[in-house]
């Protein structure tokens, strides 16, 4: 191994010198419109797939794409020597869709403006994914003893329906002894942050038909059953929407509050209501209190209402009782709750109050307890400090990731983070972006993280 080629300066040449590499290899996988949620996109899922095998070839590594009754895998490696320890970097390379009308460019359209890289799948997940392996070319060149494996899916973004499927299927070849994944957000720049654990989610709708066809108020009004009134009613007796405070019986039951330690990490962390609100484009919060903040967002659970379906959504009114409504619903689980106790619950409850009321339940995914000491945790810490010149605080995430805890589950081994995007990025919104600071960063972050893990005693 070439330490001389793992110093700050020499992976900040090395980053300048692949930029154009860098660029080139980002723009090919946002310009593939994988949107895992749109069946009509399995061809630009398999073009995906396709691009990003290339992509390791291109590189020096192998790659193959593992089949699974859903959308594949890529699996790409450099290192098969059995006397090396092996280390999996997790990303997806499936995105949102694109259709709000914000979008002040062709959201498949990589767009580079200055040091800033816009387009879908910039930031969540391709950028950090191409950042990372960049992160192990660097690593190869020095010499760093280690198997480095890659393992990207095309389905977290619909919860991952067939990942576990597929890893138990393809177990032996992805054996590992450790994961970290690139595919979560600081809290805001220049303060590297890395997930104690991460919320789980399960979704569901209620439904509830009352006619076949549109009727007039003004014949059928004040005696026909309003079905749009009737989920309204029905979601405000399960959650106040001023508070956001859950009314099922039992809701709260398994959480756990964060310990004291939890908590003064989170007040060192750097949190800024101020910035959170710009980061996020937010004009009201519940509370403006940062620390019930960050407990709200990362150690409570939620109810949300996504949308509301029914009736005439067109200029004016229509007056007309609508003969059937939907709305669109979730949870968000923290860590020791589980997602088949919790819609029992929440079932039951709809069941017993509002019998006419169809609920229909949709996907789960489990929340997340991460690690936070150990070798590994501690390698996290170091990468960052040594290339953000910052430390790194343990906080949770918000969000969810599938793949986390069927990776532990499957694989036997740990879990951890080394995520780089920030709020501003804008996840899952329009004009999502991802920066050159943090793709530079985040190479010499990832090379330092290699070279320290594959110095650990077996």
């Amino acid at each position: 191994m070439n330490p001389s080629l793992l110093t700050r300066e020499a992976l900040a040449q090395f980053a300048a010198e692949n930029r154009a590499a860098f660029e080139a290899e980002l723009k090919t996988l946002v310009e593939i419109p994988s949107i895992s949620a749109d069946p009509d996109r399995q061809g630009d899922i398999r073009r995906c797939a396709d691009a990003a095998r290339a992509l390791f070839e291109r590189h020096g590594g192998k790659a193959e794409i593992l089949e699974t009754s859903g959308n594949p895998f890529i699996h790409g490696w450099f290192g098969e020597d059995p006397s090396l320890r092996t280390l999996t970097v997790y990303n997806h390379m499936d995105v949102q869709p694109a259709n709000e009308p914000e979008w002040l460019a062709d959201p498949f359209t990589f767009v580079v403006d200055g040091d800033t890289y816009k387009g879908r799948g910039s930031t969540d997940d391709k950028g950090p994914a191409v950042t990372a392996l960049f992160g192990a070319l660097a690593a190869r060149r020095a010499g760093v003893p280690l198997n480095l494996h890659f393992l990207w899916e095309l389905e977290e973004e619909i919860g991952s329906p067939s990942f576990e499927g597929g890893l138990n299927h393809h177990r032996d070849r992805l054996k590992t002894d450790a994961i970290v994944v690139s595919d979560t957000v600081w809290i805001t720049r220049g303060k590297p942050s890395t997930p104690a654990g991460l919320r789980g989610l399960k979704g569901f709708r209620l439904t509830l038909e009352t006619a076949d066809h549109d009727l007039h108020s003004g014949v059928v009004g004040g005696a026909a059953r309003n079905p749009l009134a009737e989920l309204i009613k029905v979601v405000s007796e399960m959650m106040d929407g001023e508070t956001g405070k859950v009314k099922i019986p039992g809701f709260y039951d398994e959480v756990k509050k964060p310990s004291k330690q939890e908590l003064a990490e989170w007040e060192r962390s750097g949190f800024s209501v101020e910035t959170f609100k710009k980061d996020h484009m937010i004009t009201g919060m519940r509370t403006e209190e940062p620390l019930k903040v960050m407990k709200r967002v990362w150690a409570r659970p939620t109810m949300e209402v996504h949308g509301v379906v029914g009736g005439y959504t067109g200029p004016g009114i229509k007056s007309a009782v609508p003969p059937r409504a939907e709305v669109k619903m979730s949870c968000r689980l923290v860590p020791d709750m589980d997602e088949h106790t919790t819609i029992g619950r929440i079932r039951a409850f709809v069941n017993a109050r509002f019998p006419d009321v169809q609920f229909h339940e949709e996907h789960g995914l489990a929340p997340f307890k991460g690690h936070v000491t150990g070798p590994y945790a501690e390698a996290i810490k170091e990468a960052y400090q040594f290339a953000f010149n910052a430390p790194c605080c343990f906080t949770r995430e918000g969000g969810s990731i599938g793949a986390v805890k069927t990776m532990e589950d499957i694989l036997g081994c740990q879990v951890f983070f080394l995520g780089l995007s920030l709020p501003s990025h804008g996840y899952h919104a329009p004009n999502e972006n991802y920066d050159w600071e943090q793709a530079s960063g985040g190479m010499a972050a990832f090379a330092r993280y290699f070279q320290t893990v594959s110095a650990l005693k077996a």
